[in-house]
């Protein structure tokens, strides 16, 4: 994720907040705990003898006297470990209550930028900080079967509504457990509010959880990305290019919604077809026809869909329709 040093400072200093915030936390809770249960205080005091002493024997190469310190300070990290969970408190209670694990909230693991810091540059160059909230309420938790009719039956498949979002939802799980070592792709179409942006959302947040980039756009924002690269309207050449290109997931909501014209059926092209060199995975979400989309966007960007893609059709009432009719007889 390439970011300006205003940029990049800004990033940082947010990562400095978090540790220093983290260090104000343990603080507090150790001193209350302290009060509150005094043997804590000489548990950690003996814990802190002991290490010194090991640190000791370390360095003037007593190898064998390093064993009985050993067994003391785990028999201590257990005894506090005992005494927390006997009040209430998680074992980890006194311990940095860190929003990234891997990376202890620095942002770097080593010399390499942690994936929390990757996505935090995503949510800074694209300000989809929003979209986290979004993903709140609309996650597999949420998802229910009960706006796709099991009458309803497509034709073309012999699939009902409800067997088609069931089968959605099955691809959707499997591009998630395979994201690591298989490369998919995933592009929902049909009727306005059958669910094609909720499943992407969906996938969205499984894979931000599990410590992946994920880029989020509107078809009519990302074609102003490419627009402002190419015409210079604003912005750094090429580095707009180079994080839609490079992030794990890249999701195009909408696609069709955006004013279509040459410009756009070239840069869509373009796009797919250098994630797909890449092995990037992309979500594409439209209202479109198969047909409309030849027509809009080519035989040959369809021909990249349609060969690189699982396609599905979703279809029945309209879900955010059904909730308002709802809502509204309640």
């Amino acid at each position: 994720m390439a970011l300006s040093n205003t940029q990049y400072n800004t990033l940082i200093r947010r990562y400095e907040e978090r540790q220093l915030e983290n260090q104000h936390t343990v603080s507090a809770r150790t001193e209350a705990l302290y009060r509150q249960v005094p043997r804590l205080s000489q548990i950690d005091s003996a814990i802190s003898s002991a290490s010194l002493a090991q640190a000791r024997r370390l360095i003037n190469g007593e190898d064998e006297a390093l064993g009985e310190l050993k067994r003391q300070i785990a028999a201590l990290h257990e005894e506090k470990e005992r005494l927390l969970c006997s009040l209430g408190y998680p074992a980890d209670y006194l311990s940095p209550p860190y929003g990234c694990k891997d990376c202890r909230d620095t942002g770097y693991i080593g010399n390499k930028k942690c994936h929390c810091f990757q996505q935090a540059a995503i949510d800074l160059v694209y300000t989809q900080s929003n979209i986290r909230q979004i993903l709140e309420k609309e996650n597999f938790q949420h998802f229910s079967e009960q706006y796709y009719s099991g009458s309803q039956v497509n034709p073309a498949t012999g699939l009902s509504s409800l067997a088609t979002a069931q089968k959605a939802v099955a691809l959707c799980m499997d591009f998630i457990e395979t994201f690591d070592h298989a490369f998919k792709n995933l592009f929902f179409y049909g009727d306005t509010g059958t669910g094609k942006t909720f499943l992407s959302n969906c996938v969205a947040k499984e894979l931000l959880d599990t410590g992946h980039s994920v880029i989020y756009f509107s078809a009519s924002s990302l074609f102003h990305i490419f627009e402002k690269n190419d015409f210079g309207k604003g912005g750094t050449p090429n580095v707009d290019y180079q994080n839609i290109f490079g992030c794990d997931l890249l999701i195009i909501d909408d696609l069709g919604t955006e004013l279509p014209n040459s410009f756009t059926a070239s840069r869509l092209f373009l796009c797919l077809n250098e994630r797909i060199l890449r092995q990037k995975s992309t979500i594409i979400s439209t209202n479109l026809g198969l047909r409309q989309l030849v027509d809009t966007y080519s035989e040959r960007t369809f021909s990249r869909i349609s060969s690189s893609y699982a396609m599905i059709k979703l279809f029945g009432d309209d879900i955010r329709l059904q909730k308002k009719l709802n809502a509204q007889g309640a």
